[in-house]
Order: structure tokens, then C-alpha cells, then sequence
């Protein structure tokens, strides 16, 4: 195969190549027998680029010979017909591939294909030679002087293929083509539009906005004292980079936004109105730093008042406090540096007092003494620290725990009325520090089984402690005696963080990212609940406000937009990847990542059926407009077609479709449910005919096809989502409003942007939108275009949108 291609240098040589280009037997299959022969066919595909490109002038030299040949032979104008070289010509690529295959997603995303990387190499030499152009089978000649070409670039003008990521236009065949890591992307256009559409026509932005109205899940997986209750009713606490302000009673949020990334701590000033957040390094779209730093914010305004640390915190400030006794003057900020630095700052003044090195350890608590305010004691790994600030200086004096077991965790610190330190460590102990020393004074020994995430001193003086391992709640007297206790049930998971409420109201947050609302003679139930790993799976209901979620958790929840809680929850087997609703409501699907789906009964929860499909990763599960059909797309190239009976409990295999040369990422039904649209992850759009699986290589036969839904990111009608210099994994969603004006994307930035529809202009401006705080994996419309909902995927949060 190798000689073939270098044997290709004239024209004498066409035949030769042009049997090879066309050369359909060329699968997967026999590409694993040639694997011995790929590392000499990669070495030479850098230098046959001049071997290419004389062997293309060639060709249309000959070809413009022919096409004069038959203007004198043949009267009037007459549209040539397809022809063998054309094709080639058409076929050959215009820079020889240097990678065949897409890199792993920068935040945890698409995985790489099944396939091996020769193999992907191999495939991708295959289809740039032999189908590039899969759909453009009546295409017009490259050096016909009748091709209108136009380019978004003002130097590439009158050029068919450019090498530069800018895109061009071919009206007369009526294509546009981007470039994606240097690949071409070829998308018709509906013939409508053949004569009046131009590259430079403006696009405006929508006149709708989204405005966020909820946020469902807490980040309680890896966050410590993070729950609060303040004057106003709200409960306070964070997800991604929203901080959420919640009024139970009155079920509303205010959300504080002026983060930029993941928060990580939460402290409230003793006015209980100011209150400072901390967060971790982030990276702006364009690939450049941001610095990791602390915002003293208003509760009320949702103001930001001052910006402390940016450019001296290094990673993350993990941990942040305001001291007590001097009217809050002081904020002190631990950093996620080697050292962990302490700092002190004046936080009016953004200037920092002091620093010093904390530990070489993780810290996981910092606060300063409610009596002293020179006082600031840290724990963390096998330490408790005492810290006095004179000048500019602090001075260290380590806990001793001398005839006491010494933990290897001490993971909480707070203050009793009288001054006493009281901590929590990994080994289930309560120690209590007797005021200004750094001695034990008391000690309740085994107080839970396993560690003590979270003390919490109320109003009367008395104690509660929340345990990991065994998830209870302990209330203790003023002498650390045991008066009540209460569990967090198992699928909320072990207790983060507590906060007291009004009366004898208690609010756990709980390290599966729950909060729970309760007291000690009645039970905690949930008021706000989230996944706990990786999320993907989103799909609305067709004709409800609710819409469903899943995760690599393994659970499945079915939300309701307007009580903001899950309808019910489904643990499966697999992590999940990917949902899809039968149009009827009545059933939905559910792809794994280990090929198997599931089909679950929307009211009942139960289990209707039970299919896998290769061993890959599930990436979409979409039912057809009718529900006759259900298309299953996988990692493993292949989208599998079912045909579904009895309301969406019935599934027969019906089809199989095979082309692509990467993992298939995204479809669409056309509104007639006779045909799928697909995109891949080496950025190929192929058609199928859904009762079959056969692949549509004609573009006029799907150019002028309505579109059920828009969720694919390569087409005709959304590539003007693409931004400037995009590498084809900045986006990994896309979804078109019901009443078709709107298109929302999900980027690999941690925004939302909102575009007119249909977005066919190159880099159309966008509304967009900050809260996630990873890659957003998701975003859909609501039936009745009311709200959308978006999804994070490394945050594990769910943000619903109300649509302005």
C-alpha cells in the first residue's frame, strides 16, 4: 500500500492511485493486517506533500485541457459530468495528514477511540484520499471557470481548499468548508440558500438572555465548613464557581458570580452580612493563567468589595477566615502551595500583614481564636498549629497531644463560649484545647467510628458533631456528654459540614454533594441533592418541566424544574454517559460506559430493558420523532438502530451503521424519522438511512432535510459556534431552541453561550455565561423554550437557565 501511494509522482500514475482512492474493500479489518507495514507509511506521508501537490497541478492542467475540449465540442453551457479524475482530484488532500487520530480532552473528556493509533492513522490516510468529499459526487471541476468562490478570509478569496482555519464558500456546488485542527469539514447547504448566502453577511446577537435562576447540587465531595445560615433566612454555601444564597422557606436563590472558577472556601464576617470566598487557578479561553485569589463580597448587593491575593496565592486559597474579636479587621487565607502558606491581611486595605509557612501537609481548617484576635490556629495532617501574630510576624507553637492518641487526620477546629479550642480528627476523638494553651484539657475518646468532619457550637454554647464512616449527628452538652443523635441516610453519604438553623433546626451538607434539613427528634431530609462524579447525561422531557440527569456516579435522577428537586432517583449498574425520553414521556433511555443501555419507566422507575452494544463508551441515545426508532451511538464507531413497539418497551435490532473511522459523538433524527445525521470525533458528518444503517453518500439527497433536533456540533446550520483558532474539542454540545431562534453551546471553558439560529456565519457573536466551573458537557431547551439547563462535567453541577 505504501509503494501505491509513493508510486503516484505523474500523471502516468493516476490509474494506480485512483484504484487505490477507490478501493472500498479497504476496512477496518484488512487495515490490521498491514499494522507491520504503518511506521514506514507514516515516516514517508511528510514527504510526499510535493509529490501530491505536483501530481494535483498535473491533473488540472489535463483537466482544463478537457474542459476546453468539450466547451468547443459541445454548444451552451452544459454542467460536466462526474468523473473518475475529478473525484481524485477532488479526494487528494491538500497537506498530508500528521495525526489521524483526537487527542484526549483537556478536562477529562471524550476518551480515544477504540481503535489503535496506526489503525486510526491508517484510516484517516484512507479517507482523506478516498472520502474526503463523501456527499460531493456530482461536484463541479476545480479549475472550472463557472465555480463562484468566495472565503471569509480576504486573502483566500477565489481559492477552493485553504490551508488556514478560515472558512470558504463554493456557492455553486453549495458548500461551505471549515477547518478544524487542520482538517477540512465540508457542510451543504439547503439549496434555498445557494444564491443569497455569503460568508460576510453580519449575524446579530439574540435578543433573549439567559439569566440564571437555579442551581442544583453542593460541593461537599472535598470542602470543608462550607454551610451557613444568615440573617436573612438564606443558607449560604457554593458549586463550581457559584456561590448560592438559598431561602428554604420561600424556595428562591441568589447566586454571587463574581468567581471565575472552582470555589473552595467560605467564611462569614461576625456582621453576618460580608462575607469572603476563596478560589482555585483558572484558565481563561485563550489559554492564559488565572490567578488564584479571595472576594469579600456583600450578601445583600452581591457586590464585590474587595479582591485579595491576586498574583500571590499560588494553586488555590483553600481555606479563609475572618477574625472575631477585633470587628472582623482581619481576614487570614491558606494557599495550596507546597508550604501551604498562612497569610494575614487587612482586607479593606487588600494588604497583607504577614505570612509564614503552615505546613508541608494538607491544611484543612483555619480560624481565628473568637477572643485573641492575634490568635489563628490551623489543622490539617497529623498537625494542630497555635499561630501568634505580632507585627508582621507569626510564631508557631504545635498542639501536643502527649499521653492522647494522635490522629493522622485532625480535620476540624471550632471554639467553645468559654475560649477552648475543640477539634475532630480521623480517629473519631473530640479534644478540647484549653484557652490560649496548646495542651489537651479534655478529651472524649471514640466519640464516632471513623473521622469527625464537622463541629458546630450553637447558640446555647452546647456542641454537635457530624461523623464520616458512621454518618450520626451528635448533639453534646456543656460537658461533652451525649444528649441526642440522628443519621444521615446512606445515600446522602457521610457528614461535611453543619450549620444551625432557626430554633432547633439543624442543615448538614453531606459529602455526596447533598444538603439536609432537620433536628434531632425528627428525621434530616434532603432540601438540595447533585451527582457526585463526572456528568454527561441530559436530556428534557418532551412535554413536562422536567428533564433528566445521569453520571458516572451511577445514578439516574429525573428533576422538576419548578420544585428544583428529583422526582425520584435510579442507582444502575454502570456509570452513566448519556439520556434520551421516548417521545411519549413514558419511558427514557439511559447509555452506560461500558456499552450497555438501559430503558427505564419514567413513573415507576423500574427497569423495562436491558441491550449492550459493543464494550465502548455509550455517547447518545436518541429516539426517532415517531418513537419508532431508537439510534444508540458509541465509542466504538458503530450507531446501532432499534425499532421500538409497545410504547417504548419493545426493542429489536434493526440496523447497524458503519463508517465512521473515530467514536461517534453526536446525531440527529430528520423530522420525518427516516434518516440520522452524525458527527464523529475526527470531526466527519455522515448520513444514514435509519431503517437500514446505509450510508447516504449523495448531498442532495439530505441537503434539504428538516431537522428534528440540532445537537450535533459540525453542520451547515451551527458551525458558526466555532470560535477563532478552535481545535475541535473546545465544544462538546450544542442544542437548538423548540421555536428554532436560538442556539445554546456548551464550551470546554466553563461558559454558556446563547447564538441566533441558525448560526451559519463564521464565529457568530454570542451572549455567554459564567457558573460552571469545568468543561460544561450539555446544555437543552426545555419543551416550551421556558428555561434551559446545562450540565458540568468535572463540577458535577446542573444549572437551570430562565430564558429573558
Amino acid at each position: 500500500m505504501t509503494e501505491r501511494i509513493a508510486s503516484c509522482g505523474s500523471l502516468d500514475n493516476a490509474s494506480l492511485l485512483l484504484q487505490y482512492c477507490n478501493d472500498d474493500h479497504l476496512s477496518a479489518g484488512s487495515a490490521m493486517e498491514v499494522d507491520d507495514r504503518l511506521s514506514h507509511l507514516e515516516q514517508r506521508l511528510q514527504l510526499q506533500e510535493d509529490e501530491i501537490q505536483l501530481l494535483k497541478a498535473a491533473l488540472a492542467d489535463a483537466l482544463r485541457r478537457l474542459g476546453l475540449c468539450e466547451d468547443q465540442t459541445q454548444p451552451g453551457p452544459r454542467r460536466p459530468a462526474p468523473t473518475k479524475v475529478r473525484q481524485l482530484l477532488q479526494a487528494l488532500p491538500s497537506k498530508p495528514v500528521s495525526n489521524g487520530y483526537v487527542q484526549q480532552k483537556r478536562l477529562g473528556g471524550y476518551p480515544s477511540s477504540p481503535s489503535s493509533p496506526k489503525k486510526e492513522v491508517l484510516m484517516s490516510i484512507k479517507r482523506k484520499s478516498m472520502s474526503t468529499e463523501r456527499l460531493s459526487t456530482s461536484r463541479r471541476d476545480l479549475s472550472d471557470p463557472r465555480s463562484r468562490t468566495t472565503s471569509s478570509s480576504s486573502s483566500g478569496g477565489g481559492k477552493r481548499d485553504s490551508k488556514s482555519k478560515e472558512c470558504t464558500l463554493n456557492a455553486e456546488d453549495g458548500y461551505v468548508r471549515m477547518f478544524l485542527r487542520g482538517r477540512p469539514v465540508t457542510m451543504h447547504m439547503p439549496d434555498d440558500q445557494r444564491d443569497s448566502y455569503s460568508l460576510d453577511q453580519k449575524v446579530v446577537l439574540p435578543d433573549r438572555k439567559l439569566k440564571l435562576q437555579w442551581v442544583y447540587g453542593y460541593r461537599g465531595r472535598d470542602c470543608r465548613t462550607n454551610l451557613y445560615l444568615l440573617p436573612t433566612g438564606e443558607i449560604v454555601y457554593f458549586n463550581a464557581s457559584v456561590v448560592v444564597l438559598y431561602n428554604v422557606e420561600e424556595q428562591q436563590q441568589r447566586h454571587y458570580l463574581g468567581h471565575n472558577d472552582d470555589v473552595k472556601c467560605l467564611a462569614i464576617h461576625p456582621d453576618m452580612v460580608t462575607i469572603a470566598t476563596g478560589q482555585v487557578a483558572g484558565t481563561s479561553k485563550d489559554g492564559k493563567a488565572l490567578a488564584p485569589h479571595a472576594r469579600v463580597w456583600d450578601s445583600v448587593s452581591l457586590n464585590t468589595l474587595h479582591v485579595i491575593g491576586m498574583g500571590v496565592f499560588d494553586r488555590a486559597v483553600t481555606c479563609v477566615a475572618f477574625s472575631k474579636s477585633n470587628g472582623g479587621a482581619h481576614l487570614c487565607a491558606v494557599d495550596d502551595a507546597n508550604d501551604h502558606i498562612l497569610s494575614v491581611w487587612d482586607w479593606q486595605k487588600e494588604k497583607q500583614l504577614a505570612e509564614v509557612k503552615c505546613s508541608n501537609d494538607s491544611v484543612l481548617g483555619a480560624a481565628f481564636h473568637p477572643m485573641e484576635a492575634s490568635l489563628i490556629v490551623t489543622c490539617g495532617k497529623s498537625h494542630i498549629n497555635f499561630w501568634t501574630m505580632e507585627g508582621n510576624t507569626l510564631t508557631k507553637r504545635q498542639g501536643l497531644f502527649e499521653k492522647h492518641e494522635k490522629p493522622k487526620y485532625v480535620l476540624c477546629v471550632a471554639f467553645a463560649e468559654n475560649g477552648d479550642a475543640i477539634t475532630g480528627d480521623s480517629s473519631g476523638n473530640i479534644y478540647v484545647w484549653a484557652k490560649g494553651g496548646n495542651r489537651i484539657s479534655h478529651a472524649v475518646s471514640g466519640a464516632h467510628e471513623g473521622g469527625i468532619f464537622s463541629l458546630c457550637v450553637l447558640k446555647d454554647g452546647t456542641l454537635v458533631s457530624g461523623g464520616g464512616k458512621d454518618r450520626r449527628v451528635v448533639h453534646w452538652d456543656h460537658e461533652y456528654h451525649k444528649q441526642a443523635e440522628t443519621e444521615v441516610p446512606e445515600a446522602f453519604g457521610p457528614v461535611r459540614s453543619l450549620a444551625e438553623g432557626k430554633q432547633e433546626e439543624l442543615f448538614v451538607g453531606t459529602t455526596r454533594n447533598a444538603i439536609l434539613q432537620g433536628s434531632f427528634s425528627g428525621a434530616l431530609s434532603p432540601i438540595v441533592q447533585g451527582h457526585t462524579d463526572e456528568l454527561w447525561g441530559l436530556d428534557v422531557h418532551p412535554s413536562m418541566e422536567q428533564f433528566v440527569t445521569c453520571g458516572q456516579d451511577k445514578q439516574v435522577h429525573l428533576w422538576d424544574t419548578t420544585s428544583h428537586q428529583p422526582l425520584w432517583s435510579k442507582a444502575i449498574e454502570d456509570p452513566a454517559r448519556c439520556a434520551g425520553f421516548h417521545p411519549s414521556g413514558a419511558v427514557l433511555a439511559v447509555g452506560t460506559m461500558t456499552g450497555r443501555w438501559v430503558v427505564l419507566d419514567t413513573e415507576t422507575r423500574d427497569l423495562v430493558s436491558v441491550h449492550t452494544d459493543g464494550n465502548e463508551i455509550i455517547s447518545t441515545v436518541k429516539y426517532s420523532p415517531d418513537g419508532a426508532y431508537l439510534a444508540v451511538a458509541s465509542h466504538d464507531n458503530f450507531v446501532y438502530i432499534y425499532s421500538v413497539t409497545d410504547n417504548g418497551r419493545k426493542y429489536s435490532r434493526v440496523g447497524k451503521c458503519t463508517g465512521h473511522s473515530s467514536f461517534v459523538t453526536h446525531l440527529d433524527w430528520s423530522a420525518n424519522s427516516q434518516f440520522i445525521v452524525t458527527n464523529s470525533g475526527d470531526y466527519e458528518i455522515l448520513f444514514w438511512e435509519a431503517s437500514s444503517g446505509k450510508h447516504i453518500t449523495s448531498a442532495d439527497a439530505v441537503r434539504n432535510l428538516e431537522w428534528a433536533t440540532s445537537t450535533c456540533v459540525l453542520g451547515f446550520s451551527v458551525f458558526g459556534i466555532w470560535p477563532d483558532g478552535a481545535d475541535g474539542t473546545d465544544l462538546n454540545a450544542v442544542c437548538r431552541s423548540h421555536d428554532g431562534a436560538l442556539l445554546a453551546s456548551a464550551d470546554d471553558f466553563g461558559k454558556v453561550h446563547l447564538f441566533s439560529s441558525p448560526c451559519s456565519q463564521p464565529r457568530a457573536p454570542s451572549h455567554q455565561y459564567g457558573g460552571h466551573s469545568s468543561h460544561v458537557t450539555n446544555v437543552a431547551f426545555l419543551h416550551d423554550d421556558s428555561h434551559l439547563i446545562s450540565t458540568g462535567g468535572k463540577d458535577t453541577s446542573i444549572l437551570q437557565w430562565v430564558l429573558a
